[in-house]
């Protein structure tokens, strides 16, 4: 089974909540309470969304976090590999060298092809779509993946 990381569905949910009120900072306290999660899960998520350029702090009263960029800009993609790294279903869709059996692999070009239409579906998903309550279906028009010769 595919799964995402517990940490990474924390800070979907944490982003989530962030983009439904953007105009609001929140201190990680707050958002721990709101979200019934640990304050200091919270508080490590928050460093590394921030690292990723995902959320901005401000210090002070009044300061906290909030996104840093509008939630439509922000896809389901972006806070995936700020939490786990790049998306890639198997070693050798991360990169030449990844794997040991990489010269002796026929299933090479397609596991990085799998891992591509993956990425290109996260893509597709923006923060303001993974927010808003489930009324109507993302539109799979949106994610688009060609077949291309993948590089072996």
């Amino acid at each position: 089974m595919l799964r995402i990381a517990r940490l990474t569905d924390y800070a979907a949910v944490l982003m989530a909540h962030l983009a439904r009120s953007p105009e609001r900072q929140v201190s990680a306290p707050q958002l721990a309470q709101e979200l019934d999660l640990p304050a200091p899960t919270v508080a490590a998520l928050l460093k590394r969304l921030a690292r990723a350029g995902l959320v901005v702090g401000a210090r002070g009263v009044g300061g906290g976090y909030s996104l840093a960029r509008a939630a439509r800009t922000i896809s389901v993609a972006d806070i995936i590999a700020a939490i786990e790294g790049p998306v890639a279903l198997t070693e050798c869709a991360l990169g030449a060298g990844a794997c040991e059996l990489e010269a002796a692999c026929a299933t090479r070009g397609n596991w990085r092809l799998i891992s591509r239409t993956v990425q290109v579906a996260l893509e597709a998903v923006s923060l303001a779509d993974l927010s808003a309550p489930m009324t109507r279906a993302i539109p799979v028009a949106r994610v688009n993946v060609k077949r291309q010769a993948a590089p072996v």
